[in-house]
């Protein structure tokens, strides 16, 4: 699975890409991550989890969207921190369909489209709607360098809370810190009702 056509529309920017022989047999998330697992994309517009790295961002996508917990397998991640996930409860056992999981919306949203298609079409053919691309580079223009791998450009005000979708409303955000905030304030926005007012989050 050398994904040829994301590789031409991608520049590696950061990390290292692994084309060894014995990735043979693997199912294709597993050859993805084994290939691109660590791997910097555009200067941060995508990105591909490590086992690691993808361990720890299940992690926070559990906490923050818990009636889905155990449900998704995280691979991917994009400049607005939201993350991409393999969904065990759609397509084929080795070869699920794809879901975006999205902190400052407080969704997730369901991509129609099998794994091993994601990169070479759904994010080459329809980057804008995958990856926000356009929005990207307006942020871009007023915020120039690459993201680090624990980087994101986080809502300020959370669109479920109100918060306007433009770049103003943006900042560059610890990737972690940042899906820990959304989540709590998601978790007390489904309490509460949408509506109405949260007295506080406690962040320690």
């Amino acid at each position: 699975m050398l994904l040829d056509r994301f590789r031409n529309d991608f520049d590696l920017t950061d990390g290292q890409v692994s084309d060894a022989a014995e990735f043979v047999g693997l199912t294709p998330l597993q050859e993805v991550r084994a290939r691109f697992g660590g791997c910097t994309f555009r200067d941060g517009l995508y990105r591909i989890h490590g086992e690691s790295s993808a361990a720890v961002a299940k992690a926070w996508v559990d906490d923050a969207f818990p009636e889905f917990k155990g449900r998704f397998e995280i691979f991917g991640f994009d400049w607005l921190g939201r993350q991409f996930a393999a969904d065990r409860a759609r397509g084929e056992a080795s070869d699920p369909e794809v879901m975006l999981i999205e902190p400052g919306a407080g969704e997730a949203l369901e991509i129609p489209v099998p794994f091993s298609k994601f990169h070479d079409e759904e994010l080459v053919d329809y980057s804008d709607e995958a990856l926000a691309v356009n929005f990207y580079a307006q942020w871009r223009s007023q915020s120039p360098g690459s993201l680090g791998f624990d980087q994101c450009a986080g809502y300020q005000v959370p669109l479920f809370l109100g918060g306007k979708d433009q770049v103003e409303n943006l900042e560059l955000s610890d990737i972690e810190v940042y899906w820990g905030i959304m989540g709590q304030l998601r978790a007390q926005a489904r309490e509460v009702g949408l509506g109405n007012p949260i007295a506080g989050i406690d962040l320690s």
